[in-house]
C-alpha cells in the first residue's frame, strides 16, 4: 500500500507540473493583454469560479481561528505572486523567470517551519541548501552575474508564494485542499472587482489567440486547479517534504518555454536536472518531524 507521505509527493508533483506551465502561460498573455488584466483578470475570474463551487457544495463558513490562515494565503497566491510574476514576465522571458522561481522550495520550507513549527532534519536544510546552490549557480550564469528588475518582482513573488503555500498548507489538513484555495479567492474577490472597476482595467485589443489562451490557463489552472492537487499534497505529505517537488519545476517550466514560445533551452539543462533530481530524491528519504497541528486527514 502506498503511504501517506507518497502519496502527498505525488499529489505534489501533479501540481508542480500545472504550474510549471504558468510562466510561459503568463509570458504570452501579459505583453499583449497588459499586466492590469492579467493579474487581476486571472484571479477575479478563478474567484467567481470558486464562489460558485463553494455555494453549489454549501460549504459552511470558515471557523474564526481560521480566517488569518486564509488571509495569509490570499494575499500571497491570490494577489502577491500572481501580479509580481506577471510584471516580471511583461520585461523577462519564462525561462529566465523559472530559474530565479526555483528557489521558492527552500522559502517554501523555512515558512512551513516559521508558520506550521514543522522541524526538518539537519540533513534535509543540506540537501535543499545544496540544491538551492545549484539553482543559484544556474542564474548566475545566465544573468552573467547581474540580476535586473524582473527579478526584484520574482523574487517579490518567490516570498508571496512560500508564504501562500506553507499557510495554505496548514490549513488544508483540517479545511481541505481545495476549500482553502476556494476561501482564498473568494475573500479576495470583492476588493479585486473594485480595483479592477476604479481603475478602468480592459485588455489591450486586439491580442493574438495565444494570449488569450495563457490567460485561461493561468486563470482556471494556475491560479485554482492546480492549488487542488498542491494543497492536498502539503497536507498529507507536509510542507517541507512536499515543497522540494518544486525544485523540478524550474525544468519543466524550461522545457515548456522552448516548446511553446520558442525560447532557447541551454544543453546544460539537462545535467542541471539530472543533479537537482538526485538532490531531491535524497532530501525527500530524510525524516521531517511535524507537528501534531498540521497531521490529519486531508478531505
Amino acid at each position: 500500500m502506498i503511504s501517506r507521505e507518497v502519496r502527498g509527493m505525488l499529489w505534489g508533483l501533479l501540481g508542480v507540473v500545472a504550474f510549471s506551465l504558468t510562466l510561459p502561460a503568463t509570458r504570452a498573455a501579459a505583453p499583449s493583454l497588459g499586466i492590469g488584466f492579467v493579474s487581476l483578470g486571472r484571479t477575479i475570474g478563478a474567484g467567481i469560479l470558486a464562489v460558485i463551487i463553494l455555494w453549489w457544495t454549501r460549504q459552511p463558513l470558515p471557523r474564526r481561528s481560521d480566517l488569518v490562515s486564509i488571509v495569509i494565503t490570499s494575499l500571497g497566491v491570490v494577489i502577491g505572486f500572481p501580479f509580481l510574476t506577471t510584471l516580471a514576465m511583461a520585461h523577462a522571458a519564462a525561462s529566465h523567470g523559472a530559474i530565479v522561481v526555483g528557489l521558492l522550495p527552500l522559502s517554501t520550507a523555512v515558512a512551513g517551519v516559521w508558520l506550521a513549527r514543522e522541524r526538518p532534519s539537519l540533513g534535509f536544510w543540506l540537501t535543499s541548501l545544496i540544491a538551492t546552490a545549484i539553482l543559484l549557480t544556474f542564474v548566475l550564469q545566465e544573468s552573467d552575474g547581474h540580476l535586473g528588475v524582473a527579478d526584484a518582482a520574482l523574487m517579490g513573488a518567490v516570498v508571496c508564494a512560500a508564504l501562500g503555500y506553507a499557510a495554505g498548507g496548514q490549513l488544508a489538513a483540517r479545511l481541505g485542499s481545495w476549500q482553502v484555495i476556494c476561501w482564498a479567492l473568494a475573500i479576495a474577490l470583492p476588493g479585486l472587482v473594485v480595483v479592477a472597476l476604479v481603475v478602468g482595467i480592459r485588455p489591450q485589443l486586439p491580442a493574438p489567440p495565444s494570449a488569450w489562451i495563457g490567460f485561461a490557463y493561468v486563470t482556471l489552472v494556475s491560479q485554482l486547479a492546480g492549488f487542488l492537487a498542491w494543497y492536498r499534497g502539503l497536507a498529507m505529505g507536509g510542507i517541507a517534504r512536499v515543497s522540494q517537488t518544486q525544485l523540478l519545476q524550474v525544468f519543466f517550466t524550461l522545457i515548456a518555454s522552448a516548446a511553446l514560445l520558442g525560447e532557447a533551452a541551454d544543453a546544460r539543462l539537462i545535467g542541471y536536472a539530472a543533479a537537482v533530481a538526485v538532490v531531491v530524491a535524497l532530501g525527500t528519504r530524510l525524516r521531517i518531524a511535524r507537528s501534531s497541528s498540521v497531521i490529519g486527514a486531508a478531505k
